[in-house]
């Protein structure tokens, strides 16, 4: 309970255990210490730029402090090698020799596309294009049309209809050499 005689104090300011308060003029007074073991150091290095081997000196302390301390294997943010934090999932040589392995991809999707042609236009025709318009394109009518998974051709075939709805029926599937021909520009 607070006694209405008593005089307000000025709260007390926190310290750490053992530290005394810092005033403005201990701040000074730190300042112009820094500035004069500055001006000592400029001076005995005669050019007042950076003293390599004081410089140097200060790195290797560094280093033997850094070597010296904790192993990187004491520490849980050190640097760790790749088999470490991965699963081998072999070599380029080893054959894959359990069928759950390849299963782990299965069930990732992709897109599908199947490209009847294609065109170019100068945004000005795009523009007067509205509804009933004809967009002429370079594929030919009873061409087979390519088949792209995930914007990568691998086949062709001829356009169907199976129960009202569209499907394709593949013709040519291709190779992995003839995409990379393709690819090529041969």
């Amino acid at each position: 309970m607070v006694d209405e005689n008593e005089t307000p104090q000025e709260p007390e300011k926190e310290t750490a255990a053992g530290e005394e308060e810092v005033t403005p003029d201990d701040w000074e007074a730190a300042m112009q210490e820094q500035a004069a073991q500055e001006a000592v150091s400029e001076g005995e290095n005669g050019e007042g730029g950076v003293d390599e081997a004081a410089l140097a000196d200060e790195w290797a302390a560094a280093l033997a402090e850094q070597e010296g301390g904790a192993s990187a294997e004491e520490s849980p943010y050190a640097a760790k090698p790749a088999k470490e934090l991965f699963p081998d999932f072999g070599g380029p040589n080893q054959k894959v020799e359990n069928l759950s392995d390849f299963q782990m991809i299965m069930d990732i999707p992709v897109q599908i596309t199947v490209e009847l042609g294609r065109t170019k236009m100068p945004i000005r025709n795009l523009l007067q294009l509205a509804h009933g318009s004809v967009i002429e394109l370079d594929g030919l009518a009873g061409e087979p049309m390519d088949v792209l998974v995930n914007g990568t051709l691998i086949a062709q075939g001829e356009v169907v209809v199976v129960n009202e709805k569209f499907g394709i029926r593949l013709t040519d599937i291709i190779t992995p050499a003839e995409r990379m021909r393709k690819l090529r520009g041969g």
